[in-house]
């Protein structure tokens, strides 16, 4: 009996059979680095480290810091770029590329089959694509720099079964919100979340990567969804045939086996300071905004960029709110400009800065004051997340920070859709 991200992990570690809590060696087929991990280098030189094991296996990314804001950033980025120029790895995607996870889903780096190793928590948006994706720390991808290998412990998986029809005006962001709502930001720590469910065949590719990406949200390792014909499709897009496709086995037996039913939800929020303190968006009508907040690797894509045009087509933001917009990557602003909604959006006052990360986790364009109030489509709302600690930050689905920038304060945004 085994699940479809034990196989894939089998499979890495060439066993037969593999169970929960064991300790197993694996092949990693991609892994990345971005540019908070300096230590990465360090590490794999203090480590007795020469040469990578495989510099066609690794990416190095230079998002978070995009362009570099400071003396020390830019220092940081000079010695990765003089790192892959030394080693020989043509997968350095520069500060012009946009945030890893987007890369690696535009590039068709990822897909079925494939461990996925990035020096970020939230790689569990691969799980879109059936692939093993984790992050990790520095010293470890310095290992997969060393060895092409990694450690792993076999996690529990837990079934999340998505159910109903979606109601108009529901999105993604507001399905994996109302999970991690009921479930608890502790609910899967060290375990692997397959999102499954009839309401799958409604979700689009961005839709999924939105949905894996948050369950890092609830502490999930991993996070799976069993390839389908939308998963194909895309595949095809991207001329990838080169894959295997995992099952799980009948028989399995889930960690835990929940299931929610969408079809009577509303537009969800998550309040300060705590991704699971969700509720409706109901209960904050009327909440004032300095800043809304729409892009980097959860909902900066172009799918995201299309409600919000959609919204403000021939309107004005607040002439007290600010809304800063950061695709999630150079191939999402080119779209976005070739179909008009960059256009739309600047029009209608908003900000586009750098494709990458941002302020996203408080390091540069967008970081917000002292007091100030912002509702975010991206992932967290920790206090200091996205600059002062004493900001507020609200979660909620890009429809929802659109609206809010209209408006100068928190809507329901189902009154704004066509």
């Amino acid at each position: 009996m085994m699940h479809a991200i034990e196989k894939i992990l089998a499979k890495a570690a060439g066993l037969v059979s593999i169970t929960a809590g064991e300790i197993i060696n694996c092949k990693v087929d991609l892994a990345g680095i971005n540019d908070l991990y300096l230590q990465t280098i360090r590490s794999f030189y203090e480590m007795g480290g020469k040469r990578v094991h495989d510099p066609k296996k690794l990416v190095v990314f230079l998002d978070h810091y995009a362009p570099a804001s400071t003396i020390a950033q830019a220092d940081n980025q000079k010695q990765f770029r003089e790192f892959c120029w030394n080693q020989g790895i043509d997968l350095l995607m520069d500060i012009d590329q946009g945030v890893c996870h987007q890369i690696i889903a535009d590039k068709g780096l990822a897909h079925p089959g494939m461990v996925v190793v990035v020096t970020d928590s939230h790689t569990t948006t691969h799980g879109a694509f059936g692939a093993f994706g984790t992050g990790v720390g520095a010293t470890d991808l310095a290992i997969i720099m060393m060895t092409g290998q990694l450690w792993f412990r076999v996690p529990e998986i837990i079934r999340i079964n998505l159910e109903g029809k979606i109601p108009k005006g529901i999105y993604a962001k507001d399905i994996i919100l109302d999970v991690i709502g009921k479930v608890g930001a502790d609910f899967a720590v060290y375990k692997g979340v397959e999102i499954a469910g009839s309401v799958l065949k409604e979700l689009s590719i961005a839709d999924r990567m939105t949905i894996c990406n948050m369950t890092t949200e609830m502490g999930a390792k991993t996070c799976y969804i069993q390839p389908d014909e939308i998963t194909f499709s895309y595949l095809r897009e991207k001329a990838i045939d080169n894959y295997e496709i995992f099952t799980t086995d009948s028989d399995f037996q889930y960690a835990a086996d929940l299931t929610f039913d969408v079809s009577d939800l509303k537009p969800q929020i998550a309040a300060p300071h705590s991704v699971d303190n969700v509720s409706s968006i109901a209960e904050f009508i009327g909440t004032p905004i300095n800043q809304a907040y729409l892009g980097s690797c959860t909902n900066g894509r172009v799918e995201d960029l299309a409600i919000a045009a959609t919204i403000l087509k021939g309107k004005k933001i607040h002439s007290r709110t600010r809304f800063i917009i950061v695709p999630a990557s150079k191939n999402v602003l080119l779209e976005a400009i070739n179909k008009g909604y960059v256009q739309t959006l600047i029009e209608a006052g908003a900000t586009f800065v750098t494709p990458g990360c941002a302020s996203c986790l408080g390091t540069h364009e967008g970081l917000l004051a002292s007091g100030e109030t912002c509702i975010t489509a991206t992932n967290r709302n920790f206090p200091g997340r996205m600059g002062s600690t004493k900001a507020n930050i609200y979660l909620a689905s890009p429809a929802a920070v659109a609206a809010a920038a209209l408006e100068g304060k928190i809507v329901d945004p189902s009154g704004y859709l066509d």
